[in-house]
């Protein structure tokens, strides 16, 4: 029987779908390979939980699909989704995996709730006002 994992990462209105199964180390984010994906500090952020795990990433490939937000908050989306995917998969590994990731950043199970402040009626931003000249 083979083991299919499928964990999920959001971040502001990014939503990430990770699919986790038997492979090679492979990453796909929306069918395209990670090691040729456009973005580098993505890229990056997006490999860190493979990096942190060492050999076990070569046990498993990870389909992601993702849709919303910008590149960055996409890519902490995935990020999450692969760090969550990934404690459930290497489940005889929990509490060594749960250890690493919580103290390299514990942003990377748990989401990070801040969004962006809601635009005010008669104003360009949330918080910028109009220029007065007159004092």
């Amino acid at each position: 029987m083979v083991k299919i994992v499928i964990a999920t990462g959001k971040r502001k209105t990014s939503i990430a779908r990770a699919v986790i199964k038997p492979g090679e180390g492979r990453v796909w984010i929306n069918n395209i390979p990670l090691e040729i994906y456009p973005i580098e500090m993505a890229r990056e952020k997006i490999a860190e939980p493979l990096n942190l795990i060492g050999n076990l990433a070569k046990q498993i490939d990870i389909k992601i699909n993702v849709r919303g937000g910008g590149v960055m908050s996409q890519a902490d989306a995935c990020r999450i989704a692969i760090a969550r995917g990934l404690v459930e998969y290497f489940s005889e590994h929990r509490n060594e995996l749960l250890q690493i990731f919580k103290e390299y950043d514990r942003h990377m199970l748990s989401g990070d709730p801040r969004q962006t402040e809601p635009e005010k009626w008669g104003r360009y931003s949330a918080r910028r006002r109009w220029q007065k000249s007159y004092r």
